[in-house]
């Protein structure tokens, strides 16, 4: 912890002194379409500072840029070295477990070169799109004194009115079984710039802020081994957000936390700042279109799950319950069924082997729980300790593979330390040659991994449904925070959020939502592998056309669109698959809201469809066809903590 503090001490010192806003620009780069631009300059100090602007109103004031190591600091004292010519970056990539499955990524890329007084040399590269900016530091060479990473002197000044929508970053070591942080707390909604953070630690990726017409959301991407993950620290002036690094307990027993620097040519992962209205923002795919290309050709086989753990407990993971669900996928045409924690000791391998075969018969995939640990989290659950270094990753892994395991959940990590990011990339590089899609747990934030290692459909960092099912305190909050989801930490990364509880909770906790609103985040929340909360006996209680509109719904998201809303109040969005688009949309507030549906929105023409909302069919829907077309919308008033859900033919 004084590690920690001293480090955000040291940030705050060197970041802010004085900048000068009227440093003339020496480069400059703007997007494809001329609404955004960044300008770089150099003030007094030596240090290079930028600012971005969108159709010429200033986003992000004049901030700091710069690297600082043991025994070397690029941050200041630099004199422009270079400005490499605009070149344009065209980029198209297929992505099956995010919302957009053909992807185009056009922006132009702009280097700036910057030495100290010995002679070396910091790169600084941007891309920028019709959607927002990235920056990302680059090393031809070693750099002596900057073999550890300890500070980046990135700042980020938004306005003083500016409003934020900010997930704080829980103590290390707390927690269940020691297990954070893992991306697992509220947002804070629509608070104002300056907000101290709740929890001392700074504040997560992703974070999404509102300075008048403008909205924009930061984040990073593209981690490699060697690289930590970072966070936002408050400033010392309202709306300055600096970079952190993570604390020191966030590493693995031994190993380093600060990131470290020994292969060249070297770059650091992107800087991420989406920027425009709210729909350019929710749309983005900046997050995967920044990170690196695939390094392994394993598939990707995104699909629907059955999951009795969120409502039935550890005590649920026993042979006859697994072969029901097993048998409720099959019903429901999913394709894989996950048996969660101590599949070990309560199944046991002989009959793990018989179910799966079991499954294999009734065309359903099987997925198997592990707990990552090693001696960095105290999670009793079992298997553990199987997964540490790659010889026993590899012999877990083979057997898995001779069961005829389709994949993994692992679960507990400790954080976003150097050595911690090399484990989740080794896990993901052993698995990877023996097909399994694997999907990782109390965890941190993806950060566009899903497109470099295609086999990962999804991970958690999120408060999920789970959490409503402890406490009513939880079940309350679920409205709001459901509704800033899409707008946050689900924009640019899949979120196994495990949604739908349609019927109930359990005894202790009265859900908050509507079954509607429930059914909505199955078209709303976007996840490689979707794990369906609701049991089978649960998804016997509601209606024929609500099954098959589940059933119906397809495995991989051709295009994705935002409709309507607002952070923390409402959401639409529109997805479309299987040759037709379903659109999801909650109401989170105290009250009734109208929402309006354009034809134009999704295509155009005359639209016709079957709508699902809350009504009077137990246990709450109710269905009617809708026909709209241009000129003659399609509204709706969404009761309070309510939803619907929309298939068009």
């Amino acid at each position: 912890m004084r590690a920690f503090r001293a480090l955000a001490s040291l940030a705050l010192l060197g970041a802010w002194l004085p900048l000068q806003a009227a440093t003339p620009a020496l480069g400059e780069v703007a997007s494809p379409d001329g609404n955004l631009r960044v300008e770089m300059a150099l003030d007094d100090a030596g240090r290079p500072t930028w600012r971005l602007l969108r159709q010429g109103r200033e986003v992000i004031a004049p901030s700091p840029l710069g690297m600082v190591g043991e025994g070397a600091d690029l941050s200041r004292g630099l004199a422009l070295a270079g400005v490499d010519p605009v070149q344009p970056v065209v980029d198209d990539y297929e992505l099956l477990s995010g919302k957009r499955r053909h992807n185009q990524y056009r922006a132009n890329r702009r280097v700036f070169r910057w030495k100290d007084r010995q002679g070396h040399e910091l790169a600084v590269a941007w891309q920028v799109s019709n959607d927002g900016a990235a920056f990302r530091y680059e090393l031809a060479r070693a750099v002596p004194g900057l073999e550890t990473w300890k500070r980046d002197a990135a700042t980020f000044r938004l306005s003083a009115d500016t409003h934020a929508w900010l997930q704080p970053l829980a103590e290390p070591k707390t927690g269940f079984g020691r297990t954070n942080p893992s991306y697992e707390e509220y947002y804070l909604q629509d608070v104002p710039v300056g907000t101290p953070a709740p929890m001392g630690h700074g504040w997560v990726f992703p974070a999404l802020f509102r300075s008048g017409g403008d909205w924009i959301l930061l984040s990073e991407g593209s981690l490699r081994r060697g690289d930590a993950g970072s966070r936002l620290l408050d400033g010392a002036t309202r709306g300055e957000y600096l970079l952190g690094f993570p604390d020191e307990r966030e590493a693995l027993p031994g190993g380093p936390a600060l990131p470290w620097i020994d292969t060249f040519p070297w770059r650091s992962p992107w800087r991420i700042v989406a920027v425009g209205d709210l729909a350019t923002v929710a749309d983005s795919t900046l997050g995967t279109d920044l990170a690196d290309p695939p390094v392994v050709a394993a598939p990707s086989v995104p699909g629907k799950a059955s999951w009795s753990w969120p409502l039935l407990g550890d005590e649920s993971t026993v042979f006859e319950v697994q072969k029901q669900f097993v048998d409720y996928a099959a019903r429901m045409g999913w394709r894989y069924t996950l048996v969660d924690a101590l599949w070990d000791t309560q199944i046991g391998e002989p009959k793990m082997r018989e179910l799966i075969e079991y499954a294999r018969g009734k065309g359903v995939s099987v997925l198997v729980w592990y707990n990552s640990a090693g001696d960095w989290n105290q999670a009793p659950q079992t298997p553990r300790s199987k997964l540490l270094d790659h010889a026993s990753r590899a012999r877990e892994f083979g057997k898995l593979k001779a069961m005829g395991v389709a994949g993994l959940k692992v679960d507990f990590f400790g954080g976003d330390g150097s050595s911690m990011i090399a484990y989740y990339l080794d896990l993901l590089a052993d698995s990877a040659p023996y097909g399994f899609q694997m999907n990782v747990h109390g965890s941190t934030l993806p950060r566009g991994w899903q497109r470099t290692w295609p086999h990962l459909q999804t991970m958690e960092a999120v408060r999920g449904l789970e959490f409503a099912t402890f406490e009513q305190a939880n079940a309350d909050r679920v409205p709001v925070h459901a509704a800033t989801l899409p707008f946050t930490r689900n924009v640019f990364d899949p979120m196994d959020f495990t949604p739908l509880a349609m019927v109930r909770l359990n005894d202790r906790v009265q859900r908050r939502t509507s079954p509607a609103f429930e059914l909505a985040q199955s078209v709303l929340f976007v996840s490689g592998i979707q794990h369906y909360a609701e049991t089978a006996e649960g998804m016997e209680q509601v209606p024929g056309y609500v099954r098959d509109f589940l059933a119906g719904l397809p495995e991989v998201w051709d295009e994705s669109r935002f409709l309507d809303g607002y952070p923390g109040q409402y959401a639409v969005f529109a997805r479309q698959g299987g040759g037709h688009w379903f659109v999801g949309g909650i109401n989170a507030g105290p009250g009734p809201r109208k929402v309006r549906l354009d034809a134009g929105s999704l295509g155009g023409g005359v639209q016709s469809g079957l709508l699902i909302t809350d009504g009077g069919d137990v246990p709450g829907f109710a269905r009617r066809r809708v026909e709209f077309a241009p000129g003659r919308p399609l509204e709706l008033e969404l009761p309070a903590a309510g939803g619907f859900v929309l298939q068009l033919d």
